[in-house]
């Protein structure tokens, strides 16, 4: 479009030049023909970033929980994270928590089917307290056990 880009990262863009309404209207109707969004809601975007540190943070387990989630949060994003809890529920209408164990649980189901880790190995990885949270966890969420849904899904393969 004629801007030149100075930085671009994972759900952010910034130009040298502030683009113009309708130029804006145009870049998003280009990012949803191929399934992205424009966010410009500075609200909406502290949200995106959260889940996107969120996945950072069960993606590289041991460089991240030598401190408490929120701490990590808070930090990443420099705001206070009740704050941060709040604007969360109200956008997504689950807390953070919730939504870090729906990313877990759905880590673990990726792990199961997809690596030869045992539920052990995969408590571990994941930075649970132990093989039984991660399995009561795991249960409450899908409502079945790790070890049925992996049964299930791998006689379906």
């Amino acid at each position: 479009m004629g801007y030149e880009v100075t930085t671009i990262n994972l759900s952010e863009i910034e130009t040298t030049e502030t683009l113009t309404v309708k130029d804006l209207r145009l870049f998003q109707a280009a990012l949803i023909k191929v399934e992205l969004d424009l966010i410009e809601d500075k609200k909406e975007i502290l949200v995106e970033n959260i889940k996107l540190i969120i996945l950072e943070m069960l993606a590289r387990p041991d460089d991240i929980y030598q401190q408490k989630n929120s701490d990590y949060i808070s930090n990443k994003v420099h705001y206070d994270y009740t704050y941060l809890s709040n604007l969360f529920t109200k956008a997504t209408g689950i807390t953070i928590e919730q939504y870090i164990i729906s990313c877990k649980v759905n880590r673990v189901k990726e792990l199961l089917l997809c690596n030869n880790l045992n539920l052990t190995e995969i408590s571990y990885l994941l930075n649970y307290s132990s093989l039984a949270h991660l399995s009561a966890q795991f249960k409450k969420t899908t409502g079945l056990s790790p070890s049925l849904y992996k049964r299930n899904c791998c006689s379906v393969c």
